[in-house]
């Protein structure tokens, strides 16, 4: 202390702190009124700096007061000295945190509004979010007059054994920065593996990618190992897709009429069923003669991958109906036997079919002798 404290300067201390006090409640519900109306544009990105600011503003202002308060008591310089550079370390690491959640919301709201999923990549969130933090935490100790280089030669050590004890980890963290980068597979596309998993891809982040199959069902595919195997992507390079039919009529069917009417059908569940594709032109293509009946492929279109199977469901339907209405027969395959005799009437011998001996057999052989 420079001199004795009387009550002057605690009172000047105490409507600082309360000021600051006071100013960081009325800023904070000011920062809540704007998130309100933040929430009624269509960019997202307002409501990220907006919840941020909601943070870091009234901190402000109570460390704002603190500091007045400080400088209102007769403080050394040497405690006063420490004190502001403390609370400038504590204003620091808290707009550190809030620039954290504003660069990571930021770039989750890129990443949603390229991929239409609102779970997204969050591998670049989260390694963003480590980045900024770790410069924050450094420049707080810099502030505090804490030497951040040996700090930071000791973690370059210490991150290559690191390194070495997470090999794993590692791969899955840059197999998932590669697939990303390269865009082979982004949130929301439909994939399928060569090992079978499929389903829509909802996440891919630091170690594994989250798939979630049509029975809403999730699974776990560790990125070193979606970036090796091989893989069907339904979504690229464009999320329609055709899907084929097969069909057989009758042979006595007049084929002209068969695809006309197979074309109208077509046409009305492309126009009318939820997933089909209005533009798509149908086509039908006839390709073998069959045992019992004509073959021909119907070629439908489909809006994504999951729509396939209400559009097959609509589809068939539709023609079956159709086909009874227009009197256009779909044979079931048949077989027919004939048993031939020779001209005395008996059967015409077959020859035996070959078999193994075994014992049973020749211990009878030998009874009938």
């Amino acid at each position: 202390m420079t001199r004795d404290l009387v009550m002057h300067d605690w009172v000047v201390a105490g409507i600082a702190l309360a000021a600051g006090c006071v100013a960081g409640l009325v800023l904070r519900a000011l920062m809540k009124w704007l998130g309100k109306h933040a929430s009624r544009t269509k960019w997202s990105g307002d409501d990220v700096i907006v919840d941020a600011l909601r943070t870091i503003v009234p901190w402000a202002a109570v460390i704002a007061g603190v500091a007045v308060a400080a400088s209102a008591l007769p403080l050394t310089a040497r405690i006063g000295g420490v004190v502001n550079q403390s609370l400038t370390a504590v204003l620091i690491v808290i707009a550190t945190l809030s620039a954290a959640r504003v660069v990571a919301g930021l770039v989750q709201a890129v990443a949603a509004s390229r991929t239409g999923v609102a779970a997204s990549a969050t591998i670049f969130v989260n390694i963003t979010r480590i980045v900024v933090l770790t410069l924050g935490v450094l420049v707080a100790l810099e502030t505090l007059g804490v030497s951040i280089a040996p700090l930071v030669t000791a973690l370059g050590v210490g991150g290559l054994a690191i390194a070495l004890a997470l090999r794993d980890t590692l791969a899955n963290l840059f197999a998932g920065v590669h697939i990303l980068a390269s865009k082979t597979v982004q949130p929301g596309d439909y994939i399928r593996l060569s090992s079978g998993e499929e389903g829509y891809v909802v996440d891919i982040n630091w170690r594994n990618s989250v798939v979630r199959n049509l029975s809403n069902n999730l699974v776990i595919i560790p990125n070193d190992r979606l970036a090796r195997t091989n893989m069907t992507n339904y979504t690229q390079p464009e999320q329609k897709l055709t899907i084929l039919v097969q069909v057989g009529v009758g042979y006595e069917s007049d084929l002209e009429h068969v695809e006309k009417v197979t074309l109208d059908v077509v046409d009305g569940v492309m126009a009318d069923i939820s997933g089909g594709v209005p533009d798509h032109e149908a086509a039908v293509r006839f390709h073998t003669f069959g045992d019992s009946r004509i073959n021909f492929t119907v070629i439908l279109g489909v809006g994504e991958f999951s729509d396939q199977y209400r559009i097959k469901h609509e589809f068939i339907k539709r023609l079956h109906q159709r086909y009874r209405a227009e009197g256009i027969s779909i044979p079931a395959p048949a077989r027919t036997v004939s048993l031939r005799q020779d001209g005395a009437g008996a059967p015409v011998s077959l020859p035996p079919v070959p078999h193994q001996r075994d014992a049973s057999s020749e211990v009878l052989a030998d009874r009938r002798r």
